[in-house]
């Protein structure tokens, strides 16, 4: 196939408003962050949505290795002749060249994996809470640095939840939260630094509109160095937990759907809590397993003596 043309799919309109966009995209409200409607050509933003993959197709494994109602695809290249023309896209030096002019970061670097990315799909029930994002990639080690979500739902409704959250700091009093409807052919492009916090609200859709689900295509994007005073120690997603909703005061007496909410946020910090211990012990387990390489065999023996060796002859 050959390489995918950004003015072919990419609406021509955006591309015309890049220098005000990039001014846009500057302002910290709460971080960097742009909303584009109409991103994507309009027949080809269609071509995507008549390929979306079944919900059943995906991984609905949650990070528990739970089923849950969140599906995804990373390897969108497997999805057909769309999904192809996307990657060749976003793998374009012309399109990496545009999203670098929206944001002013140089040098992005296309995620081949598209590891945590690809197809997102979130039925009744679902949600995400706040979190800043891994920030290395997991083979490569690049360090990521946008994330750019087009979302592929003709209709949808914040009082629905499901709305794209975007948060000045999750664990404060004063947290303030801006939200994005994620409408069709709508991108967000939006940086990912140990602030940049987001999440969405518990999808709760009217027994009508049941049959809907909220889709979207999720691009991550890296470069090899990032400026010194965005550099954190490499780490997984981090999550906060949501707090207790503000109808939860003293005095009142609780019903069925109060007792289910507790349960459902009570279940959602063991998870989290267990997700952490099992980072734990799979960390102290690497590091029992370096200690005793180094300390014990041939080869250990060898690299103890090499490094003494070394040390001596620096003196």
């Amino acid at each position: 196939m050959s390489q995918a043309n950004p003015d072919q799919l990419i609406n021509p309109q955006v591309r015309a408003q890049v220098a005000v966009l990039a001014k846009r995209f500057q302002q910290r409200d709460p971080f960097r962050h742009l909303v584009i409607d109409d991103f994507l050509d309009a027949g080809f933003a269609k071509r995507l949505l008549d390929g979306f993959p079944a919900f059943e197709s995906g991984n609905a494994r949650n990070e528990a290795g739970d089923l849950g109602q969140k599906s995804t695809v990373e390897r969108v290249q497997q999805l057909g002749a769309p999904w192809l023309e996307l990657d060749e896209l976003v793998k374009s030096q012309s399109f990496l060249d545009f999203i670098g002019q929206l944001t002013g970061i140089a040098g992005l670097l296309y995620d081949p994996w598209y590891f945590g990315g690809g197809t997102h799909e979130n039925r009744n029930g679902q949600d995400l809470d706040p979190h800043v994002d891994f920030n290395r990639h997991p083979v490569e080690e690049w360090h990521r640095r946008l994330n750019l979500i087009v979302y592929l739902n003709h209709e949808w409704r914040d009082e629905w939840g499901g709305s794209l959250e975007l948060h000045t700091d999750p664990r404060a009093d004063d947290n303030r939260v801006s939200l994005v409807t994620p409408l069709f052919n709508r991108a967000v492009i939006f940086e990912t630094t140990e602030s940049s916090w987001h999440g969405f609200s518990r999808i709760d859709l009217p027994e009508q509109y049941r049959n809907l689900s909220r889709r979207s295509v999720a691009l991550y994007f890296y470069s090899r160095d990032r400026p010194a005073e965005e550099l954190a120690a490499t780490h997984s997603t981090i999550y906060v937990d949501r707090a207790l909703p503000q109808h939860f005061i003293e005095g009142r007496t609780l019903d069925a759907a109060d007792v289910q909410e507790l349960r459902v946020l009570l279940k959602r910090r063991d998870q989290h809590n267990q997700r952490l211990y099992r980072d734990i012990s799979q960390l102290t387990a690497q590091l029992e397993q370096a200690q005793r390489a180094l300390s014990g065999g041939s080869i250990g023996r060898l690299q103890h003596l090499a490094r003494r060796v070394y040390a001596r002859l620096r003196r």
